[in-house]
């Protein structure tokens, strides 16, 4: 056991510094300047933000869009690893279980990396250095010729059997697909381990039911990607367990009707306090629109349950994914604008709270 994961929790020192990290985040004024930037204005403009230290160390090798991409990586990793630093107690133990979601992030990383045949060093800066990987793993994946390899390497890891199970699926169909969703459910699958059922309102039942609402809305995605492909896969194959919402078979009979699937969110435990998101879900009219509706919802919930609950863990948890939103956000504004798009169609793609 780590020393870090005994004795007391320390909420009250955590949650103070989360909300002083959570005010510096980016506003609806911020995105407003950004997605009217040209991509060297965007560049210019990190410089000049708490990005300020990774554009810096990082301008010398990268310009442009890569630039502000890595540095974004590089950032969103110092803030999650002070998180660790601060925390004491259960509370370091429940933040470390959910960063394994960045072990995740790589995994696919270095998965995509070799089959692409992108060169290492580009690999390299597309990870995001925090969760349970050792820095020594993570070297040797990046270093691995082959996708059969990097899975060798990941045998004593929670991702390591699903992916064996995935591989002949990915060699019959030359797609990633199917190791993708093998990682997903591999973190997803884990997420509830050895977490007990608590009191109302304890530390510990407050993440199980953050968490709980995660796997939800993992399903949901999942289910209408399958359901939206055209591909000959049942959603309910992909289904993750331990989550409130449903059951596989009602995902499977949901995903392909977004009436029916909005109106068992609002009659589900979440109903209460999405009343914005829904909305949007019940507006969205494609499937991107309808992901990032998904996406503001579980925002909106992690909220709700921050402010429900200020002293506790929804907080530190509810800003991880805030912060993780302002990097994509960020990306894609960038992303976009050297593609020349539109400023009304890369505000389509950000995701505000």
């Amino acid at each position: 056991m780590s020393v870090k994961t005994e004795g007391s929790s320390n909420y009250e020192y955590v949650t103070a510094r989360v909300r002083a990290r959570r005010a510096k985040l980016f506003g609806d004024d911020d995105y407003r300047k950004l997605v009217r930037m040209g991509p060297g204005e965007i560049a210019r403009f990190m410089e000049e933000t708490e990005y300020e230290t990774e554009m810096n160390a990082l301008g010398a090798r990268h310009s442009g869009v890569d630039l502000v991409e890595y540095a974004l990586n590089r950032n969103l990793a110092k803030h999650f690893e002070d998180l660790l630093r601060w925390s004491e107690g259960s509370l370091y133990g429940y933040i470390a279980r959910y960063l394994r979601k960045f072990d995740a992030w790589n995994v696919k990383t270095v998965i995509r990396g070799i089959y692409t045949e992108s060169d290492r060093s580009d690999i390299e800066d597309d990870l995001i250095r925090t969760g349970e990987f050792s820095e020594r793993l993570l070297d040797r994946l990046v270093d691995a010729s082959s996708i059969e390899e990097a899975i060798e390497l990941l045998d004593t890891t929670i991702f390591g059997g699903p992916l064996e199970d995935a591989y002949s699926d990915f060699e019959r169909d030359g797609v990633l697909v199917p190791l993708e969703n093998a990682v997903d459910r591999a973190f997803y699958g884990h997420l509830l381990d050895d977490l007990p059922s608590a009191e109302p309102d304890s530390p510990t039942a407050l993440v199980r039911e953050f968490l709980e609402a995660e796997i939800d809305f993992r399903n949901l995605r999942n289910g209408l990607r399958i359901a939206r492909s055209g591909a000959d896969i049942d959603p309910a194959a992909y289904f993750i367990d331990g989550g409130r919402l449903f059951d596989p078979e009602e995902l499977r009979q949901l995903a392909s009707n977004d009436e029916e699937l909005v109106a068992r969110i609002r009659e589900g435990p979440y109903g209460d306090d999405l009343d914005v998101a829904l909305e949007e879900l019940e507006d969205a009219d494609s499937l991107i629109q309808f992901e990032h509706a998904l996406d503001a919802a579980l925002l909106e919930y992690s909220g709700k349950l921050s402010n429900r609950y200020p002293l506790s863990v929804c907080p530190v948890l509810s800003y991880i994914l805030a912060k993780e939103r302002e990097v994509e956000n960020i990306r894609a504004v960038a992303r976009g604008r050297e593609a020349g798009l539109s400023v009304e169609e890369i505000e389509e793609e950000l995701v505000i709270q």
